[in-house]
């Protein structure tokens, strides 16, 4: 009798291992600040606009700030994921003509402790014990610009109305519809954005460095991490600005 041999199969493919798409929003509204003198390299590309960022909770990047977004969803074009996820996470409307593609950014992500599940009981045999591992993640992060689209409302949370999301000096009302996922959204400019991410591309691999404390709240001393696809976008894309 003959006996054939099987062919090995190769190993199944982690959906870990695999790159995702994610999608970053510039939500840019006009502000009647002036844009600062140019000081360091990315200042001259300032612009009298702000955007939201907000601080990232209970996932990979916690703490750090970054820009409204997700993953891009199955036949979703950017488009249509940023104003999804806009919708979902701020309550703002897009303009969708307004919706535009800036630029994309390889963000391989830093390993970063999690906590795990062991599945064998404890020594006293109840529940199940927490292990430390570590993963990183690798993503392309897609950056999007947009504004608020004309003559929609923000309801605040006592059920007033704010403001027009178009032409009024005042900022558009970000609502935290997503308080497991973000601690608060906050309107900031470009000139703030380059201003904490250079002590944090000075100290990367320093997180206990001086550029993240965080002493002067508000003030000008204040540095903020910024998650990590905010600082590849400004050493991979240099002199890529968001604008209208």
């Amino acid at each position: 009798m003959s006996s054939t041999s099987t062919p090995p199969q190769p190993r199944p493919l982690l959906a870990s291992s695999v790159p995702r798409v994610g999608i970053a929003v510039f939500i840019l509204h006009p502000t009647s600040t002036p844009a600062p003198s140019p000081s360091h390299l990315y200042s001259q590309h300032a612009r009298p606009y702000k955007f939201l960022l907000g601080k990232r909770l209970g996932s990979h990047g916690a703490e750090t700030w970054a820009l409204p977004g997700g993953h891009l969803e199955f036949g979703e074009n950017f488009s249509e994921c940023a104003a999804r996820e806009t919708l979902e996470e701020t309550g703002l409307i897009l303009d969708d003509e307004s919706i535009s593609f800036l630029t994309a950014t390889n963000d391989l992500m830093p390993l970063e402790p999690t906590t795990s599940t062991n599945k064998s009981a404890t020594p006293q045999g109840q529940g199940q014990a927490p292990s430390g591992t570590v993963r990183g993640k690798h993503y392309i992060t897609i950056f999007m610009t947009a504004r608020v689209k004309a003559g929609t409302w923000t309801v605040m949370e006592k059920g007033q109305q704010q403001y027009d999301g178009n032409g009024s000096p005042n900022m558009p009302e970000a609502k935290l519809l997503e308080p497991n996922k973000c601690a608060g959204w906050e309107w900031v400019s470009w000139e703030d954005l380059v201003r904490w991410a250079r002590p944090q591309l000075q100290f990367e691999n320093d997180r206990n460095s001086k550029a993240f404390t965080n002493d002067a709240e508000g003030g000008e001393g204040e540095i903020r991490p910024l998650f990590s696809p905010m600082l590849d976008l400004l050493t991979q894309r240099p002199g890529v600005v968001p604008r209208l």
